[in-house]
């Protein structure tokens, strides 16, 4: 009982998080900024290229020069992209291991080409290796990428996952390994960060509400990998049960992870000033993608931030249940 005080105070914050989506660039790089506009977004996530394929064509200076200007009109505060799910540096193989650092090395050069400062990556997966050992071959294979690209701006974004199968990167013990890794190069550490996704930690076990859960989750991140580092939020609520190690994300709160740990996480002080990027899934009940999923999404997050005091006006308000 002792900490029940601390426990109910709820710091509001005076402006609201940056909320944005994941976008396609179907039509070219620049429809996916208009998608973003068109859905109510303040920052952006995309796939700089096609990401079941390991070849790629080169980004049209033309191109990336209309996108980096779209960016700027619209007036984004953050574009992300996310790299291709092939490229696995964990790898045992020596053929894909060298693709996958390749292949971020390419993910870094069009990140860097388009104006985009991070790229989140998944970090890999185990299979018949112990974990120790991919984690090590992991965060070698991370910083040699990055150690490539020296003269680049761009870094990398580790991001947590579920678990699922032999997916590294589902524990923060994990996560923290691999950036010592990263971290053992001398100027690299700059470049390296994470991304976390609520989906993913929530299926591997960690707790996100109520309050006091959501404190003990944050406050051990903040011991093992360090708040600072946290750059980007993936807010997605998970079709299954917390400890599930299944990746399946779902629309706020009709999920799993519930309305109230959503709430929790837009007012959290830990997690003031970090953008959150959906990953929702975009189609409807007829099975068609529709930009009015992402915009009711971002509509669910924004209601769960009261509004500054001095955008209430004086309107007083009567009793009665608090939205």
């Amino acid at each position: 009982m002792k900490k029940c005080a601390r426990t109910l105070q709820r710091p509001v914050r005076h402006s609201p998080p940056t909320l944005g989506a994941h976008q396609s660039i179907a039509g070219g790089l620049s429809r996916a900024v208009d998608r973003a506009v068109e859905t109510g977004c303040q920052c952006l996530q995309i796939f700089t290229r096609n990401i079941n394929r390991w070849d790629v064509s080169p980004i049209d200076p033309d191109h990336a020069a209309i996108f980096r200007n779209a960016v700027k009109t619209a007036g984004l505060s953050l574009v992300v992209a996310h790299d291709s799910y092939l490229i696995n540096p964990a790898s045992a193989d020596p053929s894909l291991r060298t693709k996958s650092i390749h292949g971020l090395i390419t993910e870094l050069t069009r990140a860097e080409q388009l104006g985009i400062p991070w790229v989140v990556a998944h970090p890999g997966a185990a299979g018949d290796q112990l974990p120790a050992t991919a984690i090590g071959r992991a965060g070698a294979g991370i910083a040699e990428a990055l150690d490539r690209t020296r003269p680049l701006k761009a870094g990398i974004l580790i991001e947590t996952t579920a678990g699922q199968g032999t997916c590294l990167g589902a524990t923060f013990e994990e996560i923290a390994a691999l950036l010592e890794h990263i971290d053992s190069i001398p100027g690299l550490r700059k470049r390296v960060g994470v991304c976390l996704d609520t989906c993913h930690v929530f299926a591997a076990g960690y707790a996100l509400a109520p309050r006091e859960d959501l404190d003990a989750t944050l406050h051990l991140f903040d011991t093992l990998i360090g708040i600072k580092r946290l750059v980007v939020i993936h807010a997605n609520d998970s079709k299954k049960g917390r400890g599930s190690r299944v990746d399946r994300h779902e629309a706020i709160g009709k999920g799993a992870i519930g309305r109230e740990a959503f709430r929790l996480i837009m007012n959290h002080p830990m997690l003031a000033g970090i953008p959150l990027i959906l990953e929702t899934p975009k189609e409807g009940l007829d099975g068609k993608a529709s930009p009015a999923n992402d915009r009711a999404n971002l509509a669910t997050l924004r209601r769960m931030v009261p509004r500054p005091l001095s955008s209430r006006g004086t309107v007083r308000r009567t009793a009665g249940p608090r939205r």
